[in-house]
């Protein structure tokens, strides 16, 4: 995202995660402050993977969404999707940092596949 004060936004969010976790009350605010910059910067996968994302943690007072897996070829090798041991913070840190960057097509194949398990949980 280009926007500086939704960038400010995205490290605050990210701050608290790592000092408070999944703290409802201050995130889902954040979260729906950042949607409405996503909303002026015209980016319709970012404001309903937001919308969908402060949702579910109204709904669930966690993010219970996997962390997405970077290697797929790895759980043959070791038994285990590499996903599953990421805690809910690291998860929702994740797919919060992807907003930094939106001319990644990386990032915006993540982003859909958070939308994805979103809209499916």
């Amino acid at each position: 995202m280009e926007n500086t004060q939704a960038i400010k936004l995205v490290d605050k969010i990210l701050k608290n995660l790592d000092e408070t976790g999944i703290n409802t009350d201050t995130l889902i605010d954040d979260i729906k402050e950042l949607r409405v910059y996503a909303i002026e910067a015209k980016v319709p996968l970012l404001v309903k993977v937001l919308r969908y994302t402060y949702e579910h943690i109204e709904e669930h007072d966690s993010f219970l969404i996997p962390i997405l897996d970077d290697e797929p070829l790895d759980e043959e090798e070791d038994g285990a999707e590499e996903g599953n041991d990421a805690s809910p913070e690291e998860s929702l840190s994740y797919l919060i940092a992807l907003v930094k960057n939106l001319n990644n097509k990386g990032n915006l194949s993540d982003l859909k596949e958070y939308k994805e398990l979103l809209m499916a949980y």
